[in-house]
């Protein structure tokens, strides 16, 4: 397959050496493969089916080929047609595993190959080799002699095949985009490369148009591993053994298009092939270019027909069981297919593209109603999915949000790939969801509508009066939500209307709204005496810039909104008059705008307080060695806590008083019940496994029907690994034991000046630390970073 001159600099494997070498590494490399060789014809059946080899990934045990040259009909010179299946690097092949066919003959029974693939076979191999005497003779004792050899070479070829597909298919579309719209190669090409896992020269995309597509095809031998491997395997090799690189581990067709390990050593493979040709025979690696039945063969360089004559080596799919691609959805929501040529983007599969191993692609959709139907799709790199060949219009019954599962064979087996979700518009209105919010002009407003396929949205109008329409940004919730936010900023109270329009729609969909005029509404201030905050509820409240109450100073400290209620919560700043119970007050409230605005305010009765006096950790009996614990802040969650809290300023307990113990972000609370030690003293004992799985600081408050008492922090609650053992060695320990990762640290230090930092998801049962100072090793816990417990030594 002769390519244009331009692409004349294709190295081994289509672009599988290294980034830039040298001037002394590029002769040494081999010659590119351009020179067109000759041709095979292969189908595969297994059971009651047949493919062609380019619908073949891999073969299979008790599959049955047939195999025949494929040569011009004055084909001057004999060759001799041999395969053989190679099963193991240290397992050489039965003889009655080698076959041979003479392609000049007449009878197809002696020009053609008809095998079947043995039981044991792991790989297949395939020569061309000009007729002479003793020529099949030589290759059964080469390959019964170094099995090896030939077993790595076909995982490479094959792979290479596969490499050079995927670089095919890109410069052929790059040229196509270039001879239609090269205007468009900007968009296009980014797509091609993520589709192929090619490397883009972005800076070609910044060029002239009329440049853009010979800048994007220069160095094509960087395109596919140039930035995979910063040293090539290939340079170590140079020089070596062929020993050397057969240690490598022999690897299957890894990844469909992502590069196995082995790939950086494909250019040994004729200096493999070397260490045992012979004057006779030298052995010539090839590419096979795989279309319908026919593996066109490419090679670099050209063959010899006199002594050493060349022996084409032909690399053939590995023997295993078919495992079609993970492909995965690369959709970021509902796909609109309102419009012929929707794409379903899929990423993970290249060889989708530059391959026929994909076959009878079809996503099934299934409505609502349980219908479905099933339509075909194309595989195309440059759109970056499967694109729904289908242009009838579906079924009303396919309206709204549809499931779309994409399928088909991939060689032999049965190929599944992702859902998505599809959506269709219908005839049912948009409209607003839940109960329609209170519009205020003045500031924007939130607003959700529900509706039919949000994702078919071409755009979103607010239109007021006579004045212009103005185009609102939205966001799909869910696959019948769409988001919107109303500038009412710069707007008057009256009627305003939202149009919501469908792709492919004249007509748009109508959603009448109500705004109204701004208005500052202070209900009221809660403040109870002794505390250093309140609470303002109202509307619009985020106009409020501070309050003044009776010489004390209250700046907001966050605003929540409770339907169409706001709650300011502020903060005193400065201490102010003593404020009793019952107090009347009048709060100043001032504006951001400088306005002020006066509102009555009545103190409430104190909050209760309580003050901890006192608490007493027990430790949990353990199996293993035992962690010291320092101080009485550190709860172990096999431990258990007792404590004991005063109420302030002499008050008692009530009967119904109780305590509550949370996490210090709330997530987990578990309410204790009290004994009481005297009318003001109360003790309670926590049981960690109350609140599992929660960790970390905990806090605690009283509970009393008329407002609970403020958060006040009580422990920290961490969970602890269990040791089994400690061993040293020399400078060094090893710790044992199970749920290390609970772990943070260990030093012999109590400083931690050079500790052992235990990873993130740390999963072994062992752990290497430093020698201890004083026969103690110093942990710092994932729960309890600034405490430490002890583990002793003796």
């Amino acid at each position: 397959m002769p390519l244009p001159s331009r692409l004349k600099t294709l190295h081994w494997a289509c672009g599988v050496a290294a980034m830039a070498l040298n001037g002394a590494a590029h002769a040494a490399d081999p010659a590119p493969f351009e020179l067109g060789g000759p041709g095979l014809r292969i189908t595969v059946t297994r059971g009651k089916d047949v493919l062609p080899i380019a619908q073949v990934p891999s073969l299979a045990e008790g599959d049955q080929l047939s195999i025949k040259a494929d040569l011009p009909q004055d084909q001057g010179t004999r060759f001799l047609l041999l395969s053989t299946f190679l099963r193991g690097a240290t397992n050489p092949p039965p003889k009655d595993w080698i076959k041979a066919a003479e392609t000049w003959k007449k009878k197809a029974k002696d020009n053609s190959l008809a095998l079947t693939v043995p039981k044991g076979a792991r790989q297949m191999t395939l020569f061309l080799v000009p007729d002479t005497g003793g020529a099949e003779a030589t290759i059964v004792d080469a390959v019964r002699g170094k099995p090896g050899e030939f077993i790595r070479a076909t995982q490479e070829l094959n792979q290479a095949s596969l490499d050079r597909s995927r670089l095919d298919a890109f410069m052929a579309a790059i040229r196509a985009q270039e001879n239609t719209h090269p205007e468009y190669l900007r968009s296009v090409a980014p797509a091609l490369a993520r589709s192929l896992s090619m490397k883009l020269n972005d800076e070609c995309l910044s060029r002239v148009v009329e440049l853009q597509a010979s800048c994007l095809l220069e160095n094509r031998e960087q395109l596919v591993l140039a930035d995979v491997h910063s040293s090539s395997i290939a340079e170590t090799l140079t020089g070596a053994p062929t020993d050397l690189a057969l240690q490598l581990s022999s690897m299957r067709e890894a990844g469909y298009g992502f590069y196995s390990p082995y790939i950086g050593v494909v250019r040994d493979v004729a200096r493999i092939f070397g260490a045992f040709s012979n004057p006779e025979f030298d052995y010539l690696p090839t590419l096979s270019i795989r279309r319908a039945e026919s593996a066109s063969l490419l090679l670099n360089k050209a063959p010899s027909f006199q002594k050493p004559k060349s022996v084409l080596v032909v690399g053939m799919p590995a023997i295993e069981a078919d495992s079609p691609p993970r492909l995965r959805s690369a959709a970021n929501g509902p796909i609109c297919a309102a419009r012929p040529g929707v794409v379903l983007p899929v990423e993970g599969a290249p060889l989708i593209y530059s391959t026929a191993y994909a076959r009878n692609m079809m996503v099934k959709l299934t409505a609502g109603t349980g219908e479905t139907i099933d339509l075909p799709v194309e595989a195309r790199a440059d759109r970056g999915g499967y694109v729904v060949k289908s242009t009838d219009p579906l079924p009303a019954a396919f309206s709204g949000t549809v499931k779309g599962h994409l399928y088909g064979d991939w060689g032999f087996e049965r190929f599944d790939g992702p859902d998505f979700a599809l959506q269709l518009p219908g005839d049912a209105p948009w409209k607003v969801a839940g109960e329609v919010p209170t519009l205020v002009v003045g500031r924007d407003n939130a607003l959700t509508l529900s509706g039919e396929a949000p994702a078919c949205i071409e755009g979103v109008v607010l239109r007021q009066g006579d004045g212009a329409p103005q185009s609102l940004p939205w966001k799909v919730q869910g696959t019948d939500g769409l988001a919107l936010t109303l500038p009412l900023g710069d707007r008057g109270p009256g009627d305003i209307k939202v149009e919501v329009k469908y792709q492919g729609i004249a007509a748009p969909s109508l959603i009448p709204l109500k705004a109204y005029a701004q208005a500052s509404r202070l209900d009221g201030l809660s403040l109870h005496a002794g505390d250093n905050s309140a609470i303002l509820s109202g509307q619009r409240l985020e106009q409020v810039a501070g309050v003044d109450l009776s010489g004390m100073t209250l700046q907001p400290d966050g605003l929540a909104r409770d339907g169409s209620v706001d709650r300011l919560r502020l903060v005193a700043r400065g201490d102010g008059a003593a404020l009793k119970p019952g107090d009347q007050a009048t709060a100043r409230i001032r504006l951001k705008d400088g306005r002020t605005v006066s509102l009555a305010a009545t103190i409430d009765e104190a909050r209760p307080r309580v003050t901890l006096l006192s608490k007493s950790i027990m430790q949990g009996a353990s199996e293993g060695r035992p962690l010291q614990l320092s101080g009485d802040d550190l709860l172990p969650d096999d431990g258990r806590l007792v404590f004991s809290v005063r109420a302030d300023q002499g008050a008692a307990f009530r009967p119904d008083d109780a305590l509550e113990v949370a996490s210090a972000d709330g997530a987990k609370s578990v309410r204790l019940g009290m004994r009481l030690s005297g009318p003001d003293v109360m003790v309670a004992t926590l049981d960690p496994a109350a609140l599992a799985p929660v960790s970390g600081p905990l806090r605690f408050r009283l509970l009393r029907e008329d407002g609970p008492s403020d958060w006040q922090p009580l422990v920290t609650l961490a969970r602890l690994p269990h040791i089994e053992g400690v061993s040293c060695e020399g400078q060094d320990c090893t710790i044992k034991g199970r749920d290390l990762f609970l772990i943070d640290a260990v030093d012999g230090a109590p400083g931690f000046d050079k500790p052992t930092v235990v990873a993130q998801g740390f999963t072994g049962s062992s752990l290497s630390v430093p020698m201890p100072r004083d026969g103690k090793l110093y942990i710092r816990l994932r729960d309890a970073r600034d405490q430490a417990v002890v583990l002793n030594m003796g």
